[in-house]
C-alpha cells in the first residue's frame, strides 16, 4: 500500500481555476494521494470567472496537518486572500507540519502575507513579481519553479503543471512523474513564443499589461498591499 499523502488545495473567491486544477490533474496520479479542496466552508467557490465554480470538499479546520498544501493565485482577488486572517492562520499552522508548502502564480503573495517567504527565494506571475520583495522574499523572475527548503513556488498559471510534475518526481520518482505526464499528454508545443515577458514583443507586453490591469477589478490592491506589509511589520509576534 502506498503511503497516504493528504494534499490540500486552497480555494478562495476569485482564484484562477487552472492554478488549482492543473496541479490537481497531476497530483491525482500520485500514489497514495488524498486530495482535498479546502476553504472556510464546504461548497461551491467562484473562480475569477463567476460562471465557473469549484467545490470545496473540506474546511480548513478539518484539514489541520496536510502532507502538502497548495495556494493558487488570482487575477482579481489575491489581496482579499492575503488579508484573510483565518486563511493566513491556517497556512502558518499547517506549514509547521507539511512536507511541502507550495503556490502557483500570485498564490506566492498569499504565502508571503502569511510570513512564509521572508528571506526565501520565490517566483510568481510576471505581473506580480515586484510585490515579492515587499514581503522580504528574494524574487527569481526568470525561473518557472523555485524551491526554497520545503517551499516550492511556481510562476504564472500554466507553471502549476511543471510544479506538480516536479513534486511528483521528488516524492515518487521519475517514472511516476513521467507516467502522470503521459496520461495527461503534457507535451507543450505552443504555436507562439510569447509565454514570458522576455520572449514577447513590446506590443504584446503592453496589451497584456493593460488587460491584466482591466481584469484586476479589486482596485484596492494599491492600498491593501502596503497595508498588509505594514501590519506584518508592526505585528507583536515579529517584535518579540
Amino acid at each position: 500500500m502506498p503511503e497516504a499523502r493528504q494534499i490540500a488545495i486552497v480555494l478562495y473567491p476569485g482564484f484562477t481555476s487552472l492554478d488549482a486544477l492543473g496541479p490537481y490533474e497531476v497530483f491525482k496520479y500520485l500514489p497514495g494521494a488524498e486530495i482535498r479542496f479546502v476553504a472556510h466552508e464546504p461548497g461551491p467557490v467562484a473562480t475569477d470567472r463567476a460562471e465557473l465554480m469549484v467545490g470545496a470538499t473540506h474546511t480548513f479546520d478539518e484539514t489541520p496537518a496536510p502532507f502538502m498544501l497548495l495556494v493558487p493565485g488570482s487575477e482579481a482577488n489575491t489581496t482579499t486572500a492575503m488579508a484573510d486572517a483565518r486563511l493566513l492562520a491556517w497556512l502558518k499552522k499547517a506549514h509547521q507540519t507539511t512536507t511541502w508548502t507550495t503556490s502557483v502564480c500570485s498564490g506566492a503573495l498569499v504565502l508571503a502575507s502569511a510570513g512564509l517567504l521572508e528571506g526565501k527565494e520565490a517566483t510568481t506571475h510576471w505581473w506580480a513579481q515586484p510585490s515579492l520583495a515587499r514581503f522580504g522574499a528574494i524574487a527569481r523572475p526568470d525561473c518557472r519553479v523555485v524551491r526554497s527548503g520545503k517551499i516550492w513556488t511556481a510562476a504564472g498559471v500554466s507553471a502549476g503543471l511543471d510544479l506538480a510534475l516536479t513534486l511528483v518526481h521528488e516524492i515518487a520518482g521519475r517514472e511516476a512523474a513521467e507516467v502522470a505526464q503521459l496520461i495527461i499528454e503534457y507535451d507543450p508545443q505552443p504555436p507562439f513564443s510569447s509565454g514570458t515577458p522576455n520572449k514577447a514583443s513590446e506590443r504584446v507586453r503592453q496589451v497584456a499589461a493593460a488587460e491584466l490591469s482591466r481584469l484586476a477589478r479589486n482596485r484596492r490592491d494599491l492600498i491593501w498591499i502596503p497595508q498588509i506589509v505594514w501590519r506584518r511589520a508592526i505585528s507583536p509576534s515579529r517584535n518579540r
